[in-house]
C-alpha cells in the first residue's frame, strides 16, 4: 500500500468556474479592442453599459439604444465591459485570489448568480446616487467586490486560505463560515475593510464611466456591490456553520 499523501492543491489553482469568468472578460474585451471598428464599439457601448439616464422618465428623457430590453439586461452586461487593459488587469488581479476561494465554495452555478447578483446591486447602487447620468457606466468591480466582501467571511477562519493555519485549496475553500456578527468584530476583517474602502477611495480601481469629461471612479457601484457581497452570503453559501444541526440518518428498524 502507498502510504505517502497526495501532493496538495496549490491555494491559487483556478477553479473552473472562475477561468471561465476570466476568459469571457478577455475575450470580450479582446473582441472590442481589436476587432470590432470604433463605430460598433460605441454601439455596443451604448446597448449593454449600464446608463442611469436610460431610466429617466422625465420630460428630459432622451432615447438610447436599447430600447426597453437594455434597462433589465444592462444591469449585468456591463459588468463584462472594460474601459482599457489597465482596467480589466486590476479587475481580474483583485479577483484572483478571493474569487478562486468564493468559486470553489459556491459551485459553477452559484458563483456565476453570485456575480449577477452582486453587478446588480452595483448597478442599483450607481442608479441610486446617479439618476439622470448620461456618463455609461462598466466594469467588472462591483462583482469583484462582492467576491472580495463573500471571502472575508470565511478567509481568515483557522484554515481558511488567509489564515496562518491552512490546508489545500479545497479544504481552505470550505471552512465553516463566521456569522456576520462576529466577522465584524474581528480585527482582521476589520482591518480588511478599513484597507478595502481605503484603496478604492484613493485609486480607485474598478467600475469606470466613460463620458464627455473622462474617466471617472463608480465608487458607489463598488460600495453597492461589496455590502450585497456580504450580506447575501449566506443565501449562496453551501457549507453548513460550525454548531448547526445536521440531520442523523435514521436509525435501522
Amino acid at each position: 500500500m502507498d502510504s505517502r499523501q497526495p501532493p496538495r492543491e496549490p491555494i491559487l489553482t483556478l477553479p473552473g468556474a472562475l477561468t471561465a469568468y476570466v476568459g469571457l472578460l478577455i475575450a470580450i474585451h479582446v473582441v472590442r479592442t481589436l476587432v470590432l471598428p470604433e463605430a460598433w464599439d460605441y454601439w455596443v457601448l451604448e446597448v449593454f453599459s449600464f446608463i442611469p439616464k436610460r431610466y429617466d422618465t422625465s420630460l428630459l428623457a432622451i432615447p438610447i439604444a436599447g430600447g426597453a430590453g437594455a434597462k433589465v439586461w444592462t444591469f449585468l452586461t456591463y459588468s463584462l465591459l472594460h474601459a482599457n487593459l489597465p482596467h480589466i488587469l486590476f479587475n481580474i488581479l483583485w479577483l484572483l485570489p478571493f474569487g478562486s476561494a468564493v468559486a470553489r465554495r459556491f459551485g459553477a452555478i452559484r458563483f456565476f448568480l453570485f456575480m449577477a447578483v452582486t453587478a446588480a446591486a452595483g448597478a442599483l447602487a450607481h442608479l441610486v446616487t446617479h439618476a439622470h447620468a448620461l456618463a455609461p457606466m462598466i466594469g467588472a468591480s462591483a462583482s469583484v467586490s462582492g467576491a472580495m466582501a463573500a471571502a472575508i467571511r470565511f478567509a481568515f477562519v483557522r484554515g481558511g486560505f488567509l489564515s496562518f493555519a491552512r490546508g489545500d485549496a479545497d479544504a481552505a475553500a470550505m471552512v465553516p463560515a463566521q456569522p456576520l456578527w462576529r466577522a465584524l468584530r474581528d480585527s482582521r476583517v476589520v482591518g480588511f475593510l478599513a484597507v478595502w474602502f481605503g484603496v478604492n477611495i484613493v485609486f480607485g480601481v474598478g467600475s469606470i464611466g466613460i463620458g464627455t469629461e473622462g474617466v471617472s471612479v463608480a465608487w458607489q457601484a463598488h460600495i453597492g456591490g461589496f455590502f450585497a457581497g456580504l450580506l447575501l452570503f449566506s443565501l449562496f453559501d453551501p457549507v453548513p456553520r460550525r454548531g448547526d444541526r445536521i440531520a442523523a440518518p435514521p436509525m435501522p428498524k
